[in-house]
């Protein structure tokens, strides 16, 4: 039975995803090391029954991300660690699905440490009552859905993605998606194989307050001390 076109565009998208994917995650775990050329695109749409159109896709997918790099003749190489664009979120999300470097988890915490107790400061003297309302609702659904749930977790990626964005700092803005993915993925790394060890709504509700006071060196102190406790947690899980 023939696709129709708008069929077609749907499908094509999921296809071309899930190669990059699989080759992501092979990059990622060192299956394909820096320096190593990756199977030719006739070899691997057969080994993978997939089209050598959709191949193509998934490596340009992956070029974009600094994963890899393709030059005529020479093949696709996987691209050294220090090019990879390790904040995007998709490299993020491929990266947890894995065992992520325990290195690299404490850099994404340091890099956490660095950014969003200046932006609570600044949110703090920024923030609007539009921003302020909405922060609060986020903190609400954590509190009656808990980090465990998926729900939960969403709530807390709005509360930290509002703060960022009430520091109206359009180059920290930048930043917005990718610390998101980041709180997103380690918390639910700390959840792997185990429960929570403690609530974090206490953490937030003082970064909120201080928001609230338009204080900002109270609201760079509890966010400092949220990701510290947060840190800790996933210490444990390590």
């Amino acid at each position: 039975m023939l696709m129709s076109s708008a069929e077609a565009k749907v499908r094509s998208p999921r296809k071309h995803g899930v190669i990059a994917r699989k080759l992501a995650m092979d990059i990622l775990a060192g299956r394909y090391a820096p320096g190593h050329i990756l199977p030719g695109e006739i070899e691997f749409s057969e080994q993978l029954e997939v089209s050598r159109t959709a191949y193509r896709e998934a490596v340009r997918i992956l070029a974009a991300k600094g994963l890899v790099e393709s030059r005529p003749k020479l093949g696709t190489r996987v691209l050294p660690r220090g090019q990879w664009n390790v904040l995007d979120p998709d490299i993020l999300g491929w990266m947890f699905e894995g065992e992520p470097d325990e290195k690299f988890i404490h850099d994404l915490f340091e890099l956490r440490m660095i950014i969003e107790p200046a932006a609570a400061a600044l949110a703090a003297e920024k923030r609007s009552g539009t921003q302020l309302a909405m922060m609060g609702h986020a903190l609400e659904n954590m509190a009656g859905h808990g980090l465990a749930t998926l729900a939960g977790r969403e709530a807390d990626q709005i509360f930290h993605r509002i703060i960022l964005e009430a520091a109206d700092n359009e180059p920290l803005v930048a930043l917005t998606s990718s610390i998101s993915a980041a709180i997103s993925w380690t918390t639910s790394f700390k959840q792997r194989h185990r429960k929570l060890p403690r609530d974090p709504v206490p953490e937030h509700r003082n970064v909120y307050a201080a928001i609230a006071d338009s204080d900002p060196d109270a609201a760079r102190d509890a966010m400092r001390v949220l990701i510290e406790l947060a840190l800790q947690d996933t210490r444990e899980t390590l």
